[in-house]
């Protein structure tokens, strides 16, 4: 029998104004006076100089700002990336994303694509990345997705929905600084939450589940409860549960997977576009079947805090449009078997599939 030997985020700080010490931490890690630090920053904070003059900008160092509107795209990764080489002689000393789960997504994959030839999307699956990344650090500034602490890069390409999964993925430090989510709007605050207890959901009722992802799920998910179901909204305290939530869930599923949820909301993004942490509320709402204690929960807590859910997405879509969606679904075999256990191709068919998606 062989174990999982996978990597984890080899440094990180906590604490209310940790993003601070963003300086010193870079510092040592400059390769030389023409090798920059590129900081991706979400969009959302421009003009925001409570953010922005913090960023330790010197040298040739380059912010870019970038769009949330849309899940990142292996497209505009390979542009990203070739800005980068054409406009400096050396390579980076380093990529910095500050931001939600999309952005740093954008900085994990920049900085492996910068040590690696091809295409973005040739390195979509499992294990494919030969070359380690350059240095790059994750900065969150919304809680839930875990993409701070995950070895998986979620990119939607020509082809699919899918991440970069590799030992070469997970950030080298995460500054994890509760106070940057202070400004969250409320919906996205609890969209993205649900992420991270939808992770815990899945990994905890898998048939992966061993006592390490159990150990991490649980606590996430004893956290998730706490926010979602006791805490206020824009207390410090649950600041800081959501940002250790979001770490333990991240946690809870790299030694373990995701499942039904994850795997449908992957085939209404790739389709339609609906981000990530929308799009698990929207399937997850309909999941009775497969995890009926989560789903009650989700009620209780979308009650709670009187999120109304998008309805009849899927209603006017066509057969060759539900296809699509349903093979994006059922390309992520891990996810499934998680689920349903190796057998899960006996009782998730396209028909399945199609019937549960005509609810949404």
């Amino acid at each position: 029998m062989s174990y999982k030997n996978f990597p984890m985020v080899s440094r990180v700080v906590f604490g209310r104004g940790c993003f601070n010490q963003l300086e010193d931490i870079l510092a040592p890690k400059r390769i030389n006076s023409k090798a920059p630090f590129i900081f991706f920053v979400d969009d959302v904070f421009k003009g925001n100089a409570w953010l922005t003059s913090r960023i330790p900008l010197s040298y040739d160092d380059k912010l870019v700002y970038v769009s949330t509107k849309e899940e990142p795209k292996t497209s505009q990764i390979d542009e990203l990336v070739e800005d980068i080489i054409l406009s400096y002689k050396d390579r980076p000393s380093g990529i910095i994303g500050i931001g939600g789960g999309s952005v740093l997504d954008i900085a994990k994959a920049v900085a492996i694509m910068l040590n690696n030839d091809g295409e973005s999307k040739d390195y979509q699956g499992w294990d494919l990345v030969q070359n380690e990344a350059v240095y790059h650090v994750g900065i969150p500034t919304i809680s839930g997705t875990g993409a701070e602490v995950s070895r998986t890069t979620i990119l939607t390409g020509p082809e699919r929905k899918l991440g970069i999964n590799s030992d070469f993925t997970p950030f080298d430090q995460v500054i994890l600084d509760p106070e940057l989510t202070k400004d969250v709007p409320k919906d996205q605050w609890f969209y993205t939450g649900m992420d991270c207890y939808v992770h815990c959901i899945e990994s905890l009722n898998g048939t992966y589940l061993n006592a390490f992802s159990q150990s991490y799920g649980e606590k996430a998910l004893e956290l998730c409860k706490e926010i979602f179901l006791e805490g206020d909204t824009s207390d410090e305290e649950s600041q800081d549960k959501l940002m250790m939530a979001s770490w333990h869930g991240g946690m809870s599923i790299a030694y373990s997977q995701v499942g039904v949820a994850h795997a449908m909301s992957y085939g209404l993004s790739y389709l339609l576009g609906i981000k990530h942490g929308i799009g698990n509320c929207i399937v997850f709402d309909h999941l009775e079947d497969y995890y009926p204690e989560g789903v009650a929960v989700f009620k209780q807590m979308k009650k709670k805090h009187n999120i109304s859910l998008p309805q009849g997405i899927c209603a006017n879509l066509s057969d060759k449009e539900f296809d699509i969606m349903i093979n994006v679904a059922l390309s992520l075999e891990p996810l499934w078997e998680n689920a349903i256990g190796k057998n899960w191709k006996k009782t998730i068919t396209k028909e399945t599939l199609k019937a549960l998606y005509l609810k949404m």
